[in-house]
């Protein structure tokens, strides 16, 4: 079964929400700070949250965002892309986790990493440019459009650059370290195929989802234990254009509800 939905408007009250540390950001440090704080300067204040991957499964990312909700302006981190090495994953930035920032009206920060560890033969502890993302909290500080149009127009006018700078960043991080990183032909892949236009992003992003929504769809867990053999995909639409692709290992109908 596949059971649609759209979103037609978001209505929420903040609850159960962790309090969270203040931080001046004259002395700001974004891999030092908790995965979510407030930084103040003078009269600006705001709520800061921070992935560490762009892949929206890992980390419980959406807890951290959640937790800045009760301030009237937040921001969120998120690296566009995250290579582990070439005996780990490798993840890109999605379209669909934008579209859900820019509907709960969260500033993106795309950012990226420039230094890491070696553990075994995979690289940890990776940590941002940090003078990168005070840059973008600087000119957050001066925007008054809303975030919906911040992150459309760092899509279209930056993500190309960060991809370069992606590309040199792991170059030295691979000669540091010593780890054998993914083949930098797939960040040329990747910047190609969103080209400079949002609709190519979303097209792009939103194929590669669909596949991995089929495949969880055909996966059985042998470690489930469910009365009923009733997978079902969810594919839920926002009025931003935004596509979220779910699958349920078991679902119950009774009359008109599910």
């Amino acid at each position: 079964m596949n059971i649609t939905a759209k979103i037609t408007g978001i209505e929420y009250q903040v609850k159960l929400i962790n309090e969270l540390k203040t931080f001046d950001f004259s002395n700001f440090e974004i891999n030092e700070s908790p995965t979510s704080c407030i930084i103040k300067e003078n009269n600006f204040s705001f709520g800061l949250s921070k992935w560490v991957s762009p892949k929206r499964t890992r980390s419980y990312p959406y807890e951290r965002v959640y937790n800045t909700l009760g301030n009237s302006k937040r921001v969120t981190i998120i690296p566009i892309i995250k290579d582990e090495g070439k005996k780990g994953d490798r993840d890109f930035i999605q379209w669909d986790t934008v579209s859900l920032m820019s509907l709960l009206d969260v500033f993106v920060i795309f950012a990226y990493y420039e230094k890491a560890d070696k553990k075994d033969e995979k690289i940890t502890n990776q940590q941002f440019n940090n003078k990168y993302v005070l840059s973008k909290i600087k000119e957050i500080e001066q925007y008054h459009s809303s975030a919906l149009h911040w992150n459309l127009h760092e899509l279209n006018t930056n993500l190309h650059s960060i991809i370069d700078k992606v590309k040199t960043a792991y170059s030295k991080i691979e000669k540091t370290t010593g780890v054998k990183l993914h083949n930098p032909n797939g960040l040329d892949n990747f910047k190609d195929k969103i080209g400079k236009d949002v609709s190519l992003f979303m097209s792009f992003s939103r194929g590669k989802a669909e596949k991995a929504h089929a495949r969880e769809f055909v996966t059985i867990q042998p470690k489930e234990s469910l009365s009923t053999l009733t997978k079902a995909k969810i594919t839920i639409t926002n009025y931003l254009g935004g596509q979220y692709f779910l699958t349920v290992d078991e679902i119950l109908i009774a009359k008109d509800k599910v």
